[in-house]
């Protein structure tokens, strides 16, 4: 497969990819219309708007870099092909191909993601992680698109906006998994005014208990993370 071809057909699967999850979201949207109501329902909703409205942004993302994608190509072959200038520029060529496929496959672990907190058998936080590797990976698109362009591309320029338009929307991601944790929190509460005294001694002790596990837990997984993140650089490099 040519570069030039490699380029176009990375970024048209990106783009089928962003589609796709976006036909999910719909979808689990009307089921959970159908199936949901009170909280659970606004919570559903918040997250599922929030999502669909990150792919549209993604979208338009690919879009403009195909357009700037062109326009490095039309500026810097001279009389050379397209596949020439791919060829002769390969490790940029790289770069552009695994930033997409990084995109399509972020976006593609988010809805997964969502899915899992709308049927109740996902978590939060696994959701405001996934829109964070959708936030990095677009980053990664956008800085693999910009080396070879123009500084004063308009292209570009329209690039960078649909790059924040794409951060913003992540924010409203991560924003309405945050709130939704904490209403579905507050709405399953415990009641905790009918306990005794020994009760509640019970309980408090159980749950420094479980504090001191978690706090363990959390170090030990910052550790690993840490590792992984060397691990990635190192690879990346």
């Amino acid at each position: 497969r040519s570069s030039d071809l490699a380029v176009e057909q990375e970024l048209a699967a990106t783009t089928k990819a962003i589609e796709a999850a976006a036909a999910r979201i719909e979808e689990m949207l009307d089921k959970s219309r159908a199936a949901d109501a009170g909280i659970k329902l606004e919570v559903n909703e918040r997250i599922l708007d929030a999502s669909r409205e990150l792919m549209k942004c993604i979208k338009i993302l690919i879009e403009k870099s195909k357009d700037l994608q062109r326009e490095i190509v039309g500026d810097g072959r001279d009389l050379a092909s397209a596949k020439d200038f791919y060829k002769r520029n390969h490790r940029w060529t790289e770069g552009l191909l695994s930033a997409a496929k990084a995109v399509g496959w972020g976006a593609s672990l988010l809805v997964d993601s969502a899915d899992k907190v709308v049927l109740g058998s996902g978590k939060f936080e696994e959701l405001i992680v996934a829109s964070h590797e959708v936030a990095a990976s677009t980053a990664q698109l956008v800085a693999a698109s910009r080396v070879k362009a123009s500084r004063h591309s308009d292209r570009l320029a329209k690039l960078k906006a649909a790059s924040k338009a794409v951060t913003e929307a992540t924010a409203g991601v991560v924003a309405s998994s945050k709130s939704g944790s904490k209403m579905t929190e507050e709405a399953s509460a415990a009641d905790f005014s009918s306990l005794s005294l020994t009760q509640s001694k019970r309980l408090e002790m159980d749950s420094q208990v479980r504090v001191l596990e978690l706090e363990n837990l959390l170090e030990k997984e910052r550790s690993k993370l840490s590792e992984l993140r060397r691990t990635h650089y190192h690879l990346a490099g």
